[in-house]
């Protein structure tokens, strides 16, 4: 009789949590409280892009798994796709973000999981609707719920393809666009309408977002084919306004998200909004952040009196995304950051590659021969293993740098540290100018061309500007420049005297460092000896200081940059 009153207790519960909603410019739950929505978009799983698996040409999906059937056959290439969906995202994806700190989960929907491309319907103008998008959705909103966390729905790949950045929406570019094809167009808006009729008294669904980054240019498709400079956007207001009235038929209690043209920023001709729960969605990438890069999306906000949130950001640096962060925070703008994971460290959750997958990739990429199909499928069986949460490389930096250094200036220790060989690569964590002091620290080229090369460029261990070399197990800080530093936290566990050294590496010039602690230099004008690059390093003594028990920063500072370090030696005299 207890388990039974349990079982009843727990759908009340989460139901009790009421269905979001706007009002004014906020969003707020059943208790009119503001909700700021802090969450991940789950790129790469319904819906792979290219870049997400370092194919940089032609890399739609569909396009990716023609190469694929090419070397290990049609059967196989539907194996590693099921394995695929089965491991990318699971419930320990959703238990972790949880655990971190996020409330929210952004899905990119591909249409084909869920109903027929057009020219596959065996009867035109008929929907055949699909088990498989639908079975995935109901499992992640079970996680979601079990977690109290709330779901986004995206409609990532429309029906014929939304834009001409093709990649973004699986878009074969040689067919007709769903701005071409009035099928696709009557396709997206049944499946709207089925979505909210399967999941109309959700409420930790927050919200339909209903069509991911138009870009495409309806005035003017050849010189801007990607819609910037739309003023009308005739074809996607009437759109949007199509799908809201077929979910209102059948769901009135969802926040419907639009978005603009031009990936999601281009809101002329199709404001002001035509429903009472809706949100503006832009996206942010690669620009400054400060209150001119979304003055427009403030504007609009404040004179239609509608709550706006980013859909997508990120794909930068770790001091990127904490200056973001606190830009919409402090403006009360929800966010949901892209994505989760993939192949490349500038995400919580990092893919691992494989020897045989990077010969698969130098096959395509014209830099190497045809792997043989047995090497190519044991290779993508593997890629497919490691997109499971447990086979994922967790960079904990980028985690805080998202939820504790937006509002913190207090650097915390990356690793326990004790006297002995301190890895370069483990500095304290925190904002740039507390923890470390790097001079290029983000990607900001859509502001500044120039500004293009901004940190880490040797994309790997950690994503803040600070330039990390080597391979897994051997890291090491490299290029460091004049005037950047690195601090350590370190527990000193006995009074004593010790004794200080630096493993370092430098061409032809070498370097030169002081090392403080507390912020007392120890020996001051260290002279780094150049030993022929990274194939060499040399040990060098950078003094003694007498220590007390207790807790210590230390600093390794660059006087004179151009040398690279691997370790700073904290070594008892004794």
């Amino acid at each position: 009789m207890k388990i039974l009153l349990i079982f009843l207790l727990v759908p009340i519960q989460l139901f009790a949590q009421g269905f979001l909603k706007t009002s004014g410019t906020k969003i707020i739950n059943e208790k009119n409280e503001n909700v700021l929505l802090r969450g991940y978009g789950l790129g790469g799983w319904m819906l792979q892009e290219g870049y997400m698996l370092r194919v940089y040409r032609d890399g739609q999906q569909h396009k990716i798994r023609q190469r694929i059937e090419a070397l290990v056959g049609a059967e196989k290439t539907q194996a590693f796709y099921d394995a695929w969906l089965a491991n990318h995202t699971t419930k320990a994806d959703i238990d972790a973000l949880k655990a971190w700190g996020f409330n929210s989960v952004r899905l990119p929907m591909h249409f084909e999981l869920y109903t027929l491309p057009v020219d596959k319907e065996p009867v035109a103008g008929r929907q055949t609707w699909l088990d498989k998008g639908f079975e995935m959705t109901d499992s992640l909103l079970a996680w979601c719920k079990a977690n109290k966390m709330y779901l986004i729905l995206d409609l990532h790949a429309a029906p014929g393809g939304q834009g001409n950045d093709l990649n973004i929406s699986d878009r074969d570019g040689s067919m007709p666009s769903l701005w071409e094809n009035p099928a696709h167009q009557q396709k997206t808006v049944a499946l709207w309408k089925k979505v909210a009729e399967r999941y109309k008294n959700e409420p930790w669904i927050a919200a339909y977002d209903i069509i991911n980054e138009p870009n495409f240019g309806f005035e003017d498709p050849v010189n801007d084919k990607n819609g910037l400079k739309e003023k009308t956007n005739v074809p996607l207001k009437k759109l949007m306004m199509d799908i809201t009235k077929a979910i209102r038929e059948v769901d009135n209690k969802h926040i419907i998200i639009i978005e603009g043209n031009g990936w999601g920023n281009n809101y002329n001709g199709i404001l002001p909004p035509w429903d009472a729960n809706m949100v503006l969605s832009f996206h942010k990438y690669w620009n400054f952040n400060n209150v001119a890069s979304i003055e427009y999306i403030l504007k609009y906000r404040d004179q239609y009196k509608v709550p706006v949130w980013i859909g997508e950001t990120g794909e930068n640096s770790n001091v990127w995304f904490t200056q973001a962060i606190r830009l919409l925070e402090d403006h009360n703008i929800g966010w949901a950051w892209w994505p989760l994971k993939k192949l490349g460290s500038n995400n919580p959750l990092e893919i691992r590659t494989n020897d045989g997958y990077q010969q698969i990739l130098a096959y395509w990429s014209n830099r190497g021969p045809k792997p043989g199909a047995e090497m190519a499928w044991q290779a993508l069986m593997q890629l497919a293993a490691d997109t499971k949460f447990e086979n994922n490389i967790y960079h904990k930096d980028v985690i805080d740098a998202m939820l504790r250094q937006p509002h913190s200036r207090e650097a915390i220790p990356f690793k326990k540290h004790a006297p002995g060989a301190i890895q370069a690569v483990d500095y304290d964590l925190g904002i740039n100018g507390v923890a470390y002091y790097d001079m290029d620290t983000a990607n900001y080229r859509v502001s500044d061309p120039a500004l293009k090369q901004g940190g880490n460029s040797g994309r790997m261990y950690r994503n803040d500007g600070v330039d990390i070399g080597g391979s897994e197990g051997n890291y090491y800080v490299t290029d460091i420049e004049t005037g950047e530093w690195l601090q350590y936290t370190i527990h000193i566990p006995r009074n004593g005297d010790y004794l200080l050294k630096l493993n370092t590496a430098a061409d032809s010039t070498g370097g030169r460092a002081v090392i403080q602690v507390n912020g007392k230099a120890v020996k001051k004008d260290v002279t780094l000896p150049a030993t022929g690059g990274i194939q060499q390093w040399r040990v060098t003594d950078a003094g003694k200081i007498s220590l007390k028990k207790g807790t210590y920063t230390f600093r390794v500072m660059a006087e004179a940059g151009g040398f690279h370090l691997k370790e700073l030696i904290v070594a008892s005299s004794y």
